[in-house]
């Protein structure tokens, strides 16, 4: 994903703050319940030419369908185009296993009564007792990703925006902890996974938009894992997934493709996060243009200094998060500017963009920031971006 040969571009993760009139259909869809699918269609796709023309006025050069079409969150909204996945409650032994539950971790451990309250406000707590099982062959249906495409290409173009990218998931984080009923090992069925998923990434990139990869799993397993497990042991697990990654993007051309990670990013502690300088070189190995991961977030924040070390590969780019997905403080474009300056001045200024640390909304139902705030938030990047254009290559360079 080339960057701009005279200015810093801007983007973001994609999920955005849905709108409460397509909210009311999400909450349909969720809970299996009838609806009028002809004026769902219709609001979803209103809505999509509303939130495309308004990341335009934003600033923003490279956008997204804030991914409204997706039901349940980020990653399992695929669930819906695979067969044979299924859900089914915990059993009493695998709910004390933390590699089978949804939730756990060493942060729920330290901090129980902020979890207690997290999830119920944020909903998680209803689906912290379910596990996903692979019981059937993999099978990919491309039917909805096409109504995704049509929607975010019609809506680019009446906004007369230039590019836009669709996000979608990777093999790590679409079926973290399922149950395998069905392939011989892991690896199998992490390559009929793979093999699923490079339909989509391939549909999205023929039609001439960017694809981004979202893997907030890869990096949020190390503090489940870790302890009992060894670290090497997480990087053997990693590793596995790293390949059926690059597995799917087999044939996709690099420079329209980027991937992002996180540490799940919920707002919450991240006590126990996996430091950056661990899993670079893994997220290095994914065989894409760029690369998007939290740099604003006081956890993540100082983590800039790998890069003093990490040489980047020739031709790649660097996607860091500037803008905080997780407060409703709104950052300072001088901040957003010093963030990205520190970075080119290591890696080179063709070879950042400015970004946001994830997406606004962790679910359909559970926005992280008010909208009002985040469209602020995405402001504040785009005036960020020029400030440090001006720097980088001389007050105004850029057209």
């Amino acid at each position: 994903m080339a960057s701009s040969a005279n200015r810093i571009l801007t983007t973001h993760v994609g999920s955005l703050v849905r709108p409460p009139q397509l909210i009311e259909f999400l909450h349909k869809i969720e809970d299996r319940a009838p609806y009028d699918k002809t004026a769902y269609e219709a609001a979803l796709k209103d809505a999509i030419d509303t939130v495309v023309r308004q990341q335009a006025e934003a600033g923003i050069d490279i956008v997204s369908d804030g991914e409204f079409s997706k039901g349940r969150n980020w990653a399992f909204y695929v669930h819906d185009r695979l067969s044979g996945v299924a859900s089914r409650a915990l059993t009493p032994q695998e709910a004390k296993d933390p590699m089978a539950a949804v939730g756990g971790g060493q942060d729920r451990v330290a901090f129980p009564e902020f979890y207690a309250e997290y999830d119920r406000a944020s909903g998680l707590n209803k689906r912290l007792g379910a596990r996903f099982v692979v019981n059937g062959e993999l099978r990919y249906s491309d039917v909805q990703v096409k109504r995704d495409i049509a929607n975010l290409k019609a809506a680019a173009a009446k906004a007369k925006v230039a590019d836009a990218f669709l996000p979608v998931v990777a093999p790590a984080s679409a079926l973290p902890n399922a149950k395998n009923e069905h392939y011989p090992d892991e690896r199998s069925l992490l390559c009929a996974l793979a093999d699923c998923l490079h339909q989509e990434y391939k549909a999205i990139v023929d039609a001439g938009l960017y694809l981004q990869i979202d893997d907030a799993f890869l990096p949020y397993m190390h503090e489940k894992m870790v302890p009992p497990m060894t670290h090497a042991q997480y990087r053997e697990w990693a590793q596995l997934r790293i390949d059926a990654l690059n597995r799917a993007l087999k044939g996709i051309p690099q420079e329209r493709s980027r991937y992002h990670i996180c540490w799940g990013s919920w707002n919450g502690p991240h006590a126990f996060d996996v430091p950056m300088k661990d899993i670079v070189d893994l997220m290095l190995q994914v065989n894409v243009g760029a690369y998007q991961f939290e740099a604003a977030n006081p956890r993540h924040g100082h983590e800039w200094v790998v890069w003093r070390s990490v040489k980047l590969p020739a031709g790649k780019v660097l996607i860091p998060g500037v803008i905080s997905h997780a407060t409703n403080i709104v950052e300072h474009p001088e901040l957003v500017a010093q963030r990205l300056v520190r970075l080119a001045n290591i890696v080179g200024r063709e070879n950042v963009m400015g970004g946001t640390d994830c997406g606004f909304a962790q679910s359909p139902f559970a926005q992280r920031v008010h909208p009002t705030i985040m469209w602020a938030k995405l402001r504040s990047l785009a005036e960020g971006a020029k400030l440090a254009t001006d720097e980088l290559w001389g007050a105004r360079s850029a057209a």
